[in-house]
């Protein structure tokens, strides 16, 4: 059926934004040098960047290989416009791909997977097992990133391990 690659992603950033009242997300993403979505989707801007569209007027700022106090710059940056809470020690976040991806996660996610449906910077939030989780689709392979509360690391990595183990 194909191959399945599980990884701990290390060194990266995570970022609660909310835009203050009457702000757009045009307005937010001006002021990050991205186009903010709208919607349940991920958009990637310069200097590597993310933003995942997790609620109206909310997202998920996601970057790799940040620095000390990285969400300090998101906050000055977005002054006025939105609330900026660091998120990096409070999520874990897992890297799913290969052929057997979509399989494993559908087993415990009630939200459709089909590329159809959610394809390539698709993202959602919603739960697996149980478990609350953010979830994005990086690429075609299928690869995707499954962000979770640390506290709920290791029963998430149990399920995972015993759905996969099942295929």
């Amino acid at each position: 059926m194909g191959d399945l690659h599980i990884e701990t992603r290390a060194g990266c950033g995570l970022a609660s934004i909310m835009a203050r009242k009457g702000v757009e997300a045009r307005q937010v993403g001006a002021a990050l040098g991205i186009d903010a979505p709208t919607s349940p989707v991920r958009k990637v801007g310069a200097g590597g960047l993310s933003l995942i569209g997790t609620g109206s007027g909310t997202w998920l700022a996601y970057a790799e290989g940040v620095y000390p106090f990285w969400s300090n710059d998101l906050r000055q940056r977005v002054d006025g416009l939105a609330s900026v809470s660091d998120q990096s020690s409070a999520y874990v976040i897992l890297r799913l791909s290969g052929s057997r991806a979509r399989t494993v996660l559908q087993r415990g996610a009630p939200i459709d997977l089909h590329p159809e449906a959610f394809g390539v910077g698709s993202a959602a939030t919603t739960v697996v097992s149980h478990i609350g989780v953010i979830v994005w689709q990086l690429d075609d392979r299928p690869t995707y990133e499954v962000a979770l509360f640390r506290s709920f690391s290791d029963s998430f990595r149990h399920w995972l391990d015993q759905a996969a183990a099942a295929l």
